[in-house]
């Protein structure tokens, strides 16, 4: 059972998701965060679709079922809806995307284009764009060819050739010929509007297949990593390099769980594995864009402290508020605009913004490498690392009202010290890379002394503590320990015993601010697949990564987690961090080219 049954469309500047019926169900302007035109996915289940307001869908007369499909390597989604008397229509949707006069066209536009399949289906035009969270309808104005949706000092103008007078009364008419729809900023098209849909999807879809063919995929799973890849780089936002940890806010963990948080922004948690995984597939515009934006953030704070979060536009300050008129995803609110964890103390971000960061110092194919003075500004945070790496802090899972010293925090401090020292070596200044090597190897001494629970003969979520979390298995990824350590070793067998249920993995089993975990964290499943990969039992990770793909909507994309039992898929959507997991678990896991070919 996947009820997020979406696919995503988007051109790095903006994105909406769309429903397996074609109903564009999110839709935020003028980006990711913004104002959400279309949020039909929070409006709850007690309205009919055909009443709700901030939704956009070609209806169909008798509807009977529908088929969704993305174009072969594309972000362009064809969706055909079937009516009870054979009759059927196609909705290709698009978000345009391709350079255009020396840059990368990426207009705030969404391009529907409609075709008739078969028969003469009757269809009506449900388009209830609605503004500042829904609090807001639009004042609507028209002309010949076009309709205006006016809110305050926002426009949104949908050009169309269909009937204009239909799309306004949400009239059923015969669909005889072709109609497209563009929605955007209210600007003439200087082409007609058929023209300039054509031309649109397209170049478009041309777009997307030639970056396809640049990516270095591994043999196996080949049509899921490349799905893999385009939804991380439809989370990029172009402009800045940011990549946000999902397009949504308020979709709970688990059903009635209150864990509904705004993922529209990006964790610097994030940093190393999706470097990681962009540099697998050889994506280097994305990947240095990415660095780019890195290097801004530590070079924009003060005296070297990081926040876990920062808004794509490198904003520190992300209040959070409850959004009290819209009922949220199945009526299970509270809606939330921003994110408490910017103010939190979480850190692991140092380790993993400069294991991010050190990629710039090594890899020749970068136009802009790591220079001694980037190597200073990461100084700065390795020196707040080095500090706090035994000090209480809200650690990876955020708990909000439990401070304690996280051992994947100060592991991650560790790594901070340990990447300096490499990076410090490869510039040539060995007294800098003594110096953080020393750092490392105290830090290191004292998480295998405080860290290691003897009763439990396991290391533990923190210092002195007895309880377990899957970010224990990054010791490894991390390079803190070889798998083949005996504490490694053993601290692996107990997660397994208490963390996994069946094929999927819990961050813990600890109650926390909100009671007990009720479903699977996906990229917790994916480290433990990593971690088995590394203890060479690949049988069994292959069979778990097997299975998380089965997880996978019809589209082959997940969110943040899964219940074990049922398989239903929960929380933001598409989680980036799930999609990473899938990219970096195939290519580890894949047999090479050249044991096939």
């Amino acid at each position: 059972m996947n009820s997020l049954g979406l696919g995503i469309i988007g051109n790095c500047a903006f994105s909406a998701l769309i429903d397996d019926c074609a109903r564009v169900q999110w839709m935020c302007l003028p980006r990711f965060d913004g104002d959400p035109v279309f949020h039909g996915l929070l409006n709850g289940d007690d309205i009919a679709p055909e009443d709700q307001d901030g939704i956009f869908s070609i209806v169909l007369e008798d509807f009977d079922h529908a088929e969704q499909a993305y174009a072969e390597n594309t972000a362009v989604l064809k969706t055909v809806l079937y009516d009870r008397h054979g009759q059927s229509l196609e909705i290709t949707d698009v978000a345009p995307r391709f350079p255009a006069r020396g840059r990368m066209f990426r207009p705030l536009v969404l391009l529907r284009r409609v075709r008739p399949l078969r028969g003469r289906p009757r269809i009506r035009v449900h388009l209830r764009p609605q503004f500042e969270y829904g609090t807001a309808r639009a004042t609507i104005t028209h002309g010949s060819n076009h309709i205006r949706y006016v809110n305050s000092g926002t426009v949104l103008r949908l050009t169309t050739n269909a009937p204009v007078t239909y799309v306004l009364d949400e009239k059923f008419f015969f669909l005889d010929q072709p109609f497209s729809l563009v929605l955007g900023p209210d600007e003439t098209l200087t082409e007609g509007v058929e023209e300039t849909a054509r031309d649109f999807e397209e170049r478009t879809v041309d777009y997307w297949r030639t970056w396809c063919r640049r990516l270095a995929i591994p043999y196996e799973w080949q049509a899921a990593v490349i799905r893999a890849a385009i939804t991380l780089k439809l989370c990029t936002f172009e402009e800045t390099g940011a990549i946000v940890a999902a397009m949504t806010t308020s979709v709970p963990e688990a059903e009635n769980s209150g864990r509904n948080w705004d993922y529209r922004y990006c964790w610097l948690r994030d940093a190393f594995f999706v470097i990681r995984a962009l540099n697998s597939l050889s994506e280097m515009e994305t990947m240095e864009n990415y660095l780019r934006y890195l290097t801004n953030i530590v070079g924009s704070s003060e005296n070297g402290h990081l926040q876990p979060v920062y808004g794509i536009g490198l904003e520190s300050r992300l209040d959070e508020r409850i959004v009290p008129n819209l009922q949220g995803y199945r009526g299970q609110g509270p809606v939330r605009a921003g994110n408490q964890a910017y103010e939190h103390f979480q850190y692991d971000v140092y380790g993993n913004v400069i294991l991010g960061a050190a990629q710039s110092f090594f890899d020749s194919r970068l136009f802009r490498k790591g220079s001694v003075d980037d190597f200073h500004l990461l100084e700065e945070a390795g020196e707040q690392a080095f500090r706090l790496f035994d000090q209480p802090d809200a650690g990876m899972w955020e708990f909000r009202t439990m401070a304690r010293v996280h051992t994947s925090s100060s592991v991650m401090c560790w790594a901070a010290c340990d990447r300096l020292s490499l990076i410090a070596r490869q510039l040539g200044v060995t007294d800098r890379a003594n110096l953080w090597a020393e750092r490392a190897d105290k830090i290191k001494t004292v998480v295998m002394e405080r860290a290691w629970n003897e009763d439990l003969s396991s290391f533990v979520t923190s210092f002195e503590g007895s309880d377990l979390d899957a970010g224990l298995l990054l010791m490894t990824e991390v390079g803190f320990l070889k798998p083949s350590h005996p504490k490694f070793l053993a601290t692996v067998e107990r997660i397994e015993k208490t963390l996994l249920k069946g094929k999927h993995m819990f961050r813990y089993a600890a109650r926390d601010d909100f009671g007990l975990p009720e479903t699977a964290f996906n990229i917790c499943t994916f480290w433990y697949i990593d971690a088995l990969a590394r203890l060479e039992r690949f049988d069994e990770a292959r069979e778990i990564f097997e299975n998380m793909l089965s997880c996978r909507n019809h589209l082959g994309l997940l969110s943040e987690d899964v219940h074990p039992d049922t398989g239903e898929l929960w929380g933001n959507f598409p989680q980036t961090y799930s999609m990473v997991g899938v990219i970096n678990g195939a290519v580890r896991l894949s047999r090479r080219w050249e044991s096939v070919l």
